[in-house]
């Protein structure tokens, strides 16, 4: 009897973007005793949580509670990078302008905390009379990691301008590096072996490099639909291994080798 495939992981990523003066993403690079992916760029993300899905978020939420993905986004932003998609709870509302650096300052001492679960985020939220700015974050792609890894999350990715005051600063204990980088640069970097980025992450930086401001990247986007993307093992023309990924979802490519796929998961792991 074979054993039963590992259920996927529901987690969320966010893609912070500033335009600075031309758009950039942070990446942060994954500790290297991170079991999955370690020394690699990556967007800021994680697991998802219990409590990302209590409804105790309903109070503390602009646009409403709308899936506990959008906050394990912005929780995991808190945690990684240090910024913080927020509102004061008293000036509350969409577009309404978010917290600054000296807020983010203040709650910095908490990131490591509410990591390991020692401090609860809604409590963090609720004493320091903030609301989350769920209505900040777009819909940007849905990955489902392939049946034949051991390891297999459910990863919503999500775009968000980040608050014009606030520095990123990784967390030192998942992450060692933060920067801003280019979608392109990203991808040159990657081509050039100066960087590991695994296969989702290039294909959504490749989506991103389509789009040159914020601006842009919001209003395109927000109107495009997200298709879920669960590659499967097929060959391609040659008969040779490769993944297949739905061509309706709108990356630059709908086939990758397979040796490739491997080959930077287990560069990732190697650091």
């Amino acid at each position: 009897m074979t054993d039963p495939k590992p259920k996927p992981r529901l987690s969320a990523t966010v893609l912070l973007l500033r335009d600075q003066p031309t758009l950039q993403v942070l990446m942060v690079k994954r500790h290297y005793e991170i079991d999955f992916a370690s020394g690699a760029l990556v967007f800021p993300g994680g697991k998802a949580t219990e409590e990302d899905e209590s409804p105790a978020w309903d109070a503390f939420c602009d646009a409403g509670y709308s899936g506990l993905d959008r906050i394990c986004a912005i929780r995991e932003a808190f945690e990684e990078a240090g910024i913080l998609l927020a509102r004061p709870a008293n000036a509350r509302g969409e577009d309404a302008a978010l917290v600054g650096q000296d807020m983010a300052t203040k709650l910095d001492p908490f990131r490591s905390a509410v990591d390991r679960g020692e401090q609860s985020f809604i409590e963090l939220v609720r004493d320091h009379n903030l609301v989350l700015a769920l209505d900040t974050l777009v819909h940007f792609g849905h990955w489902i990691t392939p049946d034949m890894m051991p390891k297999r999350f459910d990863t919503h990715f999500y775009l968000a301008p980040t608050p014009p005051d606030q520095r990123a600063e990784q967390d030192g204990r998942e992450t060692t590096e933060a920067v801003w980088l280019g979608a392109q640069e990203a991808l040159d970097m990657e081509a050039a072996d100066n960087a590991t980025i695994i296969f989702p992450t290039r294909m959504n930086l490749g989506k991103l490099a389509e789009v040159d401001s914020v601006d842009a990247a919001k209003t395109r986007f927000a109107a495009e639909p997200v298709v879920t993307v669960l590659p499967v093992v097929g060959t391609d023309e040659n008969g040779s291994p490769c993944l297949h990924i739905p061509k309706e979802a709108g990356y630059v490519q709908s086939m990758e080798p397979l040796g490739k796929v491997k080959k930077g998961v287990g560069k990732a792991a190697q650091g």
